[in-house]
């Protein structure tokens, strides 16, 4: 969804009761975490290093249970403080240019391991886009001591206007995923 006014929270609530429930826009459920990402979207990966050891990791995680990533590019979550765990919908709220773009969202994945730590949410119908996008933290102490910072995604188009926005809507999403390794890399070294 596209508004020019930013929705208000009393709007977002509403948007986000009507996704609860709401059946996935992508039959390709957990395809992040596969070697090979599904064809007919586009696919990104990218990632950063933290750190290194144990207290980083530590650090890593809670950002993005804080959902650190997201406030580190200006994306509002709703509900704030949302948990991460499977089945979990969520509305995502971003300035776009002159435009408030409005996503939702349901955790379909959670990764809560000793050396690593992630989650991936796939697209509910009021969203701009379909498929998945995966955030995860991890940490090889014998094989390297850095902590990582991933985030791999596949999608494409589901709305005209992100359809016609072609080049722009690439751009966008470069930017905001690099704002959103930028929001854990920034909470980490606080």
């Amino acid at each position: 969804m596209y508004s020019i006014l930013e929705p208000t929270p009393a709007q977002l609530e509403s948007i986000l009761a009507e996704q609860r429930g709401e059946a996935l826009t992508y039959a390709e459920l957990g395809a992040t975490t596969d070697t090979e990402l599904p064809p007919g979207y586009r696919h990104d990966r990218c990632s950063a290093e933290l750190g290194r050891g144990r207290d980083v990791f530590e650090r890593g995680a809670e950002a993005l249970r804080q959902w650190q990533a997201h406030a580190g590019a200006g994306v509002r979550v709703l509900p704030s403080g949302a948990p991460i765990e499977v089945g979990v919908e969520v509305v995502l709220c971003f300035r776009l240019v002159a435009l408030h773009v409005v996503a939702a969202c349901r955790i379909v994945r959670v990764v809560d391991e000793a050396a690593r730590f992630g989650f991936a949410y796939g697209t509910l119908p009021m969203h701009p886009e379909t498929g998945e996008e995966a955030f995860l933290v991890e940490w090889d102490e014998e094989r390297d001591p850095s902590v990582r910072f991933s985030i791999t995604a596949f999608s494409r188009p589901r709305e005209r206007l992100a359809a016609l926005a072609g080049p722009v809507s690439r751009r966008v999403q470069r930017r905001v995923t690099e704002s959103y390794l930028e929001g854990v890399r920034r909470f980490v070294s606080t």
